[in-house]
């Protein structure tokens, strides 16, 4: 079961789920927590993990060979990204608007451009007990969020078995990211809170999951006596909201301590079994 936890906006506590769901899940299945926020990975500041794993990633883009070059303008043709355009007699390549689709180099009919390797982030993973996490970290510079999300979720899906549960922290917003890091989720957790900010990125974070074919619920999080903005939203959507992370300061302290909220405050560990429960019950994780 692949579980990705997104929301329309940052801030609505994707993180506080993610990381507290992942550790309470752990004590009776094996789960690998996924930080696929790789512009600001953040999860790993909740998980006092021992590092087992850390590898570069790669991204592959076009070099130019000025020698092998007869100026034909099939590249520039061929990208739809403007990656590579010619300049007089000469070639330019932009590898930030380059997205690896090899079309240049493969069309080339002198083998003018070969395609090399750019580090675009790191990738490490963690373990303890039962539980699992791996993070990325775009490299400075790097323009594209989506190629590392991708090689993260590649990485997951050939080193951890069907049994494992997985669980990814998603990017915050409805763009590209979103969409690479949920299109291959069986169920999406959308995280809310009751404002009129929340209900607004709530509504085009429903209306991107609808567009992807996704079964997904709501988790209201800082959830208060304004829940009512968010609940007629789901009433009139037919939308169903699986549980309510109440809005308690101490809630806020731990989690600006870097510290585990459930143990500490039962409120939140109610809320955490309702999800538990719908995904053993109607989601048939086992």
């Amino acid at each position: 079961m692949k579980i990705a936890i997104a929301s329309g906006k940052g801030g609505t506590g994707k993180t506080t789920l993610s990381t507290n769901l992942a550790k309470y899940l752990s004590k009776e299945f094996e789960v690998v927590l996924t930080d696929l926020d790789v512009e600001e990975p953040n999860s790993g500041l909740f998980l006092n993990l021992d590092e087992i794993l850390e590898e570069d990633k790669f991204k592959m883009i076009p070099k130019w060979i000025e020698d092998k070059c007869t100026l034909c303008g099939i590249c520039q043709k061929s990208c739809n990204y403007h990656a590579v355009i010619q300049l007089g007699e000469m070639i330019l390549v932009f590898p930030e608007l380059c997205h690896s689709c090899y079309a240049c180099s493969e069309l080339c009919p002198e083998e003018a451009l070969p395609m090399i390797k750019q580090k675009m982030g790191v990738l490490k993973q963690f373990k303890t007990d039962k539980l699992n996490f791996v993070e990325s970290r775009l490299e400075i510079g790097q323009e594209q969020a989506v190629p590392l999300i991708k090689e993260t979720n590649n990485f997951v899906e050939n080193n951890f078995g069907k049994e494992v549960l997985k669980i990814y922290d998603s990017p915050p917003g409805t763009s590209c990211p979103v969409i690479e890091a949920t299109k291959n989720a069986d169920f999406v957790f959308l995280v809310t809170e009751p404002t009129p900010f929340g209900l607004n990125d709530l509504q085009l974070a429903v209306e991107t999951m609808r567009e992807l074919n996704k079964d997904f619920g709501v988790v209201v999080n800082r959830s208060d006596s304004n829940n009512k903005l968010i609940s007629d939203y789901c009433d009139s959507q037919k939308i169903k909201i699986i549980a309510n992370i109440p809005n308690k300061r101490e809630i806020a302290e731990l989690y600006s301590s870097g510290e585990e909220i459930y143990s500490k405050v039962p409120e939140f560990a109610v809320e955490l079994k309702k999800i538990k429960s719908f995904l053993i019950n109607e989601l048939k994780v086992d």
